[in-house]
């Protein structure tokens, strides 16, 4: 095996030298001043040193959030797990005419960190102080969705159906958010300050003030990217780079990084030779000793958040480059010596260059360790539900974040559950969720790839939510110190009952000298890839694809439309632009002349008409209605018998009215039709 070894000796920085070239780039360094403002809170949005470091003024994190209040007790299994998540609020106030529905109400000095919603509605009021008029007003939409202009993309935005505000909001005494409309899943997390913590209220009339710092903090957050050939984290202060370049033989060893004196990894960046490899990157480990304390044990794919699949992405701390490079970010602070090692418990033989970036220590006293650890376990059954653990610490520390990684082996969906986070020894969590994406910061399962500074969606295979999927979010601003314990459970609840996943999840926090955690050493019989098969959508047996037939005529627009409930998992959509008397015309082929029982299943939903059909001009019963208040298929219909000849015929669709309920009126939604010899089949 290759072993590199290089001592560290930084030389004393003159501080008067410094003082005026490097004020501004180490001020991130500092940690929090002992006034919190909406400035300084700004500046905390970027400050990955900042984590490395108790919280001084320190804090609690806590949230509020529209989870189904009947969830009291993890002693009532049923309820524990229950899912009406939307619309719930702290209570209602009559302000004039308007009804306003409380969302959060908390005494500070505090903070408001995050706003999250997969619907957002109405109105959002922000008081703070006690005030009568709103500090914030603006609707829901515009103000997560990055179109106020004091709160611009991507410190605000949505990605996959997802709306996230991470603009700090201070406030000195009291803060209460609410909306006039409701019906909507909400997340809202906040600090709470000490009563000594000295917090400048936010003002709408001083933010022309802060004006600079926003659009440096959107421009640093919008412009993660992957490591170049120099370090990106060092501000360029007395920057040491440690070469990478060893050999790991399967089964072996090799130690790639080992630096000594008082110092922090600032950056790692690693090149694998298998790096395409799922293999390769769930068996080859990494560890971490800082000062001799282990640290990090994560799969390397795991640890850089990208999971076994590798997929490109960018954020704050860390991410993988489109050439498969991988980097990290995470300030990781020594006082004597750091140790770095891959170990390979694949059957590939790994060769990896990189370099590691490191700068002088500041000596404080609040310094804490970082830590990453993976948890992995295969063929979990989906029922009954479970709260699956992503960690548990006992000490005093910072939790910053997860990545988590499922194989799913069905389309349906697996992420409903909620997060649940227990904060020293909290009997009920601090942190109750409203789905697995949402706290990942996107929404309704959607299965769209994106990137954001501090959360993403690298991978979902589909279709739907089939196969591979990697999600992480990162804890900057919204970071949750402990004093004593920290647990963190997410609930396993998969809309399939009947199935397993494979579930990897790692965890990011810091920690203080003599932190403990609870996670398993990794078992190389444990990690495993999967290998999921591409997906192939279900067919009822002898159907004629409705999304399948060749268009004759259409009035309108005619395509296919993914439903679940459909065979092929989709049906053929007519929409928009026709009326009564209206045709749509679609030919099929028939093998073999000869009499047959047609048969067919349709789409029913609110905006559907009544129709009337036609084989080869011949009509098939009575016109039928397809309104449904919801999406859902019919059961096959059976049309009797009819004579069809070999090659093409043609299936004519006329609209001829409408439920007195439908808006709009008359689409029309064709799965399939099926043909039986006559005789052989009842024709129902």
């Amino acid at each position: 095996m290759n072993r590199l070894r290089q001592g560290v000796a930084f030389r004393q920085i003159n501080i008067f030298v410094c003082a005026s070239a490097a004020l501004t780039l180490l001020a991130g360094c500092m940690g929090p001043p002992k006034v919190v403002t909406t400035e300084t809170l700004l500046k905390e949005m970027t400050d990955l040193r900042g984590l490395a470091e108790f919280p001084d003024p320190p804090f609690t994190c806590r949230q509020f959030s529209s989870y189904d209040r009947a969830s009291v007790s993890a002693d009532d299994h049923e309820k524990w797990f229950a899912n009406g998540d939307c619309g719930q609020y702290l209570r209602e106030e009559k302000v004039g005419e308007r009804t306003e529905y409380v969302m959060a109400d908390m005494d500070g000095p505090g903070a408001i960190v995050r706003i999250w919603s997969a619907n957002p509605r109405g109105t959002m009021r922000i008081y703070l102080d006690g005030k009568e008029s709103p500090a914030v007003e603006s609707p829901m939409a515009d103000f997560l969705g990055g179109k106020v202009a004091w709160n611009p993309p991507p410190i605000s935005c949505e990605v996959s159906r997802g709306w996230n505000s991470y603009f700090p909001i201070p406030y000195a005494k009291h803060c209460k958010v609410t909306s006039d409309q409701k019906d909507f899943y909400y997340h809202v997390n906040y600090r709470t300050y000490p009563k000594r913590a000295r917090v400048n209220t936010f003002e709408a009339g001083a933010l022309a003030a802060v004006e600079p710092v926003v659009k440096d903090m959107s421009k640093q957050l919008a412009s993660t990217g992957p490591a170049g050939e120099q370090c990106q984290a060092c501000y360029g202060a007395s920057c040491r780079t440690t070469p990478i370049n060893a050999s790991v033989p399967p089964g072996g060893k090799a130690e790639i990084v080992e630096l000594s004196g008082r110092a922090e990894i600032r950056e790692l960046v690693l090149h694998l030779n298998g790096q395409s490899d799922p293999d390769v990157m769930r068996k080859l480990i990494l560890e971490a000793r800082f000062d001799g304390r282990p640290c990090i044990a994560a799969p390397v794919g795991d640890f850089f958040a990208a999971g076994p699949g590798s997929k490109a992405f960018a954020s704050l701390p860390s991410g993988v480059a489109a050439d498969g490079t991988l980097w990290s970010r995470w300030v990781m602070p020594f006082r004597r010596e750091a140790s770095l090692a891959l170990i390979n418990h694949s059957g590939t033989a790994v060769s990896v260059t990189g370099r590691a970036c490191s700068t002088e220590a500041p000596a404080a006293g609040n310094m804490l360790y970082f830590h990453a650890a993976t948890r992995v376990q295969n063929q979990v059954p989906t029922r009954p539900m479970i709260d699956w653990n992503y960690l548990t610490a006992q000490g005093k520390g910072v939790f910053v974040g997860a990545s988590f990684n499922i194989a799913n082996p069905v389309r349906e969906w697996w992420g409903e559950g909620d997060e649940k986070i227990f904060v020293d020894g909290e009997k009920f969590p601090s942190h109750f969720g409203t789905g697995t994406e949402d706290y990942y910061g996107y929404a309704w399962c959607c299965n769209v790839p994106f990137q954001h500074a501090y959360h993403n969606q690298p991978r979902c295979d589909g279709p739907h939510n089939y196969g591979y999927t990697s999600v992480n979010r990162w804890h900057i601003i919204d970071k949750i110190p402990f004093n004593k314990s920290f647990k963190f459970d997410m609930e396993l609840w998969h809309w399939n009952p009947e199935t397993k996943v494979d579930m990897a999840v790692t965890a990011y926090w810091y920690a203080r000298p003599g932190a403990k955690d609870e996670f398993p050493p990794l078992d190389p019989k444990e990690l495993l890839v999967a290998e999921i098969p591409p997906y192939v959508a279900p067919r009822t047996p002898g159907a004629i694809e409705g999304e399948e037939m060749t268009l004759v005529e259409k009035t309108g627009a005619a395509e296919p439309q993914g439903i679940f409930q459909c065979s092929n998992e989709a049906h053929l959509w007519w929409h928009e632009g026709h009326k009564i008397g209206d045709k749509l015309v679609l030919a099929f082929n028939v093998p073999e002349a000869g009499a047959y029982n047609v048969l067919g299943r349709f789409v029913k939903a609110a905006d559907y008409g009544v129709h009337q059909l036609y084989v080869n001009d011949v009509k098939l019963m009575e016109p039928f209605d397809l309104y449904n208040n919801g999406v859902t298929v019919t059961g096959e219909i059976g049309f009797g018998n009819f004579e069809l000849k070999q090659g093409e015929n043609r299936l004519t669709v006329e609209v001829v009215g409408a439920n007195e309920k439908a808006i709009p009126k008359y689409m029309f939604g064709l799965d399939y039709l099926r043909l039986e010899a006559a005789g052989t089949g009842d024709g129902k």
